[in-house]
């Protein structure tokens, strides 16, 4: 129970983070949301093989999470989360791609390794970008923004809805799991052929309780629309941050940085 009350507000600090006052938190959330989209696009356009000349790129984190003053280890935490799952979708590379492409002295690497290297640092890059988006912020301005930059309404509501509804099933779950304890005594329960019944209940419980809040929505005239605390412009300020931000990605995306700074520096 413990650990799944701490899992919910560890979960919330993410969108509480969105309430500070930077000068990256008070920009328009469209100049973020439009940045943080040419940087995942930027990221995932390289091949494969293409190691290196993904370095530079964490410049946008280490900038953002400076500016911003949010907690590195914190989003290191959350990113960390991922990663077994990218290593899952990669685990096979070095098997099939065996194809030596880089020699060590005498160790050779592998095309697989190589590639699979340069997955994991993909998914660590645009799923840092990811969460330094929500924690600037807010996901409700992202559903909003989104929905000011031409994504179908139903769409982002749907997506908004999502979110909230990890926190009723958060919510529930550890009420679940707190009657389960007191019930059992310290024990373990009636173990797993409980499970399923547990399961069935806290989805019927969870849909229940969303309905409660989406009736309660409506009888405070709830149409659809997605409302934001954070009221603000696209100025100046915006605009130089998406310009500043584009042209760096391009630059690095059309020059081979490391190799040029390896030869100047040769």
């Amino acid at each position: 129970m413990i650990s799944i009350n701490a899992a919910v507000i560890d979960l919330k600090r993410l969108d509480l983070l969105a309430d500070c006052d930077s000068p990256i938190h008070t920009l328009d959330a469209r100049a973020k949301v439009l940045v943080t989209f040419a940087f995942i696009i930027s990221v995932i356009s390289f091949g494969r093989y293409e190691l290196a000349r993904l370095l530079p790129f964490f410049i946008f984190p280490a900038i953002m999470v400076t500016v911003a003053d949010l907690p590195p280890l914190y989003l290191a935490r959350k990113i960390a989360l991922v990663c077994p799952f990218v290593l899952v979708a990669g685990l096979f590379n070095p098997v099939f791609d065996r194809a030596v492409l880089y020699q060590v002295g005498h160790l050779d690497i592998s095309g697989g390794w190589i590639s699979l290297a340069s997955l994991l640092i993909r998914s660590l890059l645009t799923i840092g970008a990811a969460f330094i988006l929500v924690g600037t912020t807010g996901f409700t301005a992202i559903c909003r923004t989104l929905e000011r930059l031409g994504i179908p309404q139903i769409f982002a509501v749907q997506l908004l809805f999502l979110h909230r509804y990890i926190f009723v099933l958060a919510d529930e779950t550890s009420r679940a799991s707190r009657a389960r304890e007191l019930r059992s005594c310290g024990k373990k329960g009636l173990g797993i052929s409980s499970f399923g019944s547990l399961v069935g209940h806290l989805l019927l419980r969870t849909w229940q309780q969303a309905e409660r809040i989406h009736n309660a929505m409506l009888s405070r005239g709830f149409t659809g629309r997605i409302h934001s605390h954070r009221q603000s412009g696209f100025g100046t300020r915006e605009l130089c941050f998406v310009t500043g931000w584009s042209l760096l990605f391009l630059t690095l995306r059309t020059f081979d940085i490391p190799r040029l700074l390896a030869m100047v520096f040769q």
